[in-house]
């Protein structure tokens, strides 16, 4: 199963490059590395020719390369990668050859141009990550799972949401239950308590839980090497009006959010949806970031959910939804699902309660 899934997302690409006009293509971005051979190390390149497929690293990865890369022939070697290409032989003269322009330093094209220079080098763009955009089964179990672990960690860490702990403690403790339960945290986690709520990305400081506190938890584990992403914001202790008021239009909007994705559908439709409600409630200029992002090998990928996005939703993109109101002095409200595109919909993968939860 898992070596024809690299197999199909191989012959995904021969074919997108040749429909390009192009030969081959030299793969340098060690996520776009992974999703193409399998391998997870941290010194790698491949080349693609008309003839053949090729992987090339250092003799730290005899073993493992051995073992995970798949549907490639390796190369291993102390030289550069360049050079090893070189002296097997490996790029023929004459050929049209794709690199990734958003990865390649300035000078490793210059070396790329002196060592070959009978190759036509074509700067390209976002051609590994537009497929790995559009997820397959693996890549789907693997979030799930993702998902899972997610849900499960925060239910076990809400007993410490409370006067008494700190966000540090909390962040900490979220760690080390991703790291028992999956591969591990999927990012730093965000734990803000109060004002600190109102920084979108915060970091976990020794403030403690105070009564009237909204608390932001954006944390989430990592499976496989795919990333899963959740925020839910309960309050300590007893929620005022204010609190049911910016909870109850975020929650809406992100519901709103939910109900507009599917295959077809712009992305900055999906972040309209949710941020022409929050502005249509008087707290517009208090969002101030975008809807979502796609998942994957990374944490942010494409697509994204943003006024200024030109994508559109293809089944199988798996993204999340994630408006939210930040309010300087007071706090934020951030409620975020990951979810997969489907024909006629989305599937919401997580499966914590969005109701406002009370910790008393």
């Amino acid at each position: 199963m898992t070596e024809k899934i690299y197999q199909q997302r191989q012959e995904k690409l021969k074919s997108v490059l040749a429909d390009h006009g192009l030969d081959g293509m030299l793969i340098t971005n060690l996520t776009n590395i992974r999703y193409i051979s399998g391998f997870t190390g941290s010194a790698a390149s491949c080349l693609i020719t008309p003839d053949s497929q090729y992987f090339i690293t250092d003799g730290r990865y005899i073993e493992q390369s051995k073992a995970q890369v798949k549907g490639f022939k390796r190369f291993i070697d102390m030289d550069s990668h360049l050079s090893i290409i070189r002296k097997n032989n490996l790029n023929p003269n004459g050929l049209k050859i794709a690199f990734e322009g958003d990865h390649v330093t300035f000078s490793l094209y210059q070396d790329m141009t002196s060592i070959f220079p009978e190759t036509t080098w074509e700067h390209t763009g976002m051609i590994l990550e537009d497929l790995a955009a559009v997820k397959d089964e693996l890549e789907l179990d693997a979030i799930r799972t993702a998902v899972e672990v997610t849900d499960r960690v925060y239910e076990e860490t809400l007993p410490m949401v409370r006067p008494g702990y700190t966000e540090k403690q909390v962040a900490n403790s979220m760690v080390a239950k991703y790291r028992e339960y999956a591969e591990g945290e999927a990012y730093s986690p965000i734990v803000a308590t109060g004002p600190n709520g109102a920084l979108p990305h915060a970091i976990p400081t020794d403030r403690e839980f105070k009564k009237g506190d909204f608390i932001v938890i954006d944390a989430a584990a990592k499976y496989a090497g795919y990333h899963a992403d959740m925020t839910r914001t309960p309050v300590v202790g007893e929620a005022t009006g204010k609190h049911h008021e910016i909870y109850g239009i975020v929650k809406e909007a992100q519901q709103r959010g939910c109900d507009a994705a599917k295959a077809g559908v712009p992305c900055k439709v999906v972040d309209a949806a949710t941020r022409e409600y929050i502005k249509e409630m008087g707290y517009g200029e208090y969002y101030t970031h975008g809807t979502g992002h796609g998942l994957g090998l990374e944490i942010h990928t494409s697509p994204r959910f943003s006024p200024q996005s030109e994508a559109v939703l293809n089944v199988n993109n798996v993204m999340t939804i994630e408006p939210g109101i930040y309010l300087a002095g007071w706090g934020g409200v951030r409620i975020e699902d990951d979810v997969i595109i489907k024909e006629d919909g989305c599937e919401i993968l997580n499966k914590t309660t969005k109701e406002l939860v009370v910790l008393n």
